[in-house]
C-alpha cells in the first residue's frame, strides 16, 4: 500500500477464487500453503478461466524444493518466490516488473 497499490488479502484458496468472481486484480501474490484449496488447485482454476488467466500471478511460499517450484511455474505462475530469501524491496521491483 505505501507504494500506491490497493491490497486485498484472503485467508484460503477458496476465499480467492469467490473473490475472482467480482473482482479482478492487476497481479495475485499467491502463497500454496492455504485451508480449503491450496494455492496450486487455485492457480490451475485461475488458468483455466478464461477471464482471469492473463492476471499475473507470483507464488511466495515456504516451499522452495524444486519440484514446488516447477509445479508453480508449469502451471502459469510467472515468478516464485521462497519467503524466506524474500526482500520487501524485491517483491515490489518484480510486482513493478509485471504490471508497468
Amino acid at each position: 500500500t505505501k507504494e500506491g497499490y490497493e491490497v486485498k488479502m484472503v485467508a484460503d484458496g477458496q476465499e480467492l477464487m469467490d473473490l475472482l468472481k467480482t473482482y479482478k486484480p492487476h497481479l495475485i501474490i499467491l502463497d500454496l500453503l492455504m485451508p480449503k484449496k491450496d494455492g496450486f488447485e487455485a492457480l490451475k482454476e485461475i488458468k483455466a478461466d478464461p477471464n482471469l488467466k492473463s492476471i499475473p500471478i507470483i507464488i511466495a511460499s515456504n516451499l522452495g524444493q524444486t519440484n514446488d517450484i516447477d509445479q508453480g511455474m508449469n502451471l502459469g505462475a510467472n515468478d516464485y518466490i521462497v519467503k524466506s530469501d524474500l526482500s520487501l524491496e524485491d517483491l515490489v521491483k518484480k510486482i513493478k516488473d509485471l504490471i508497468n
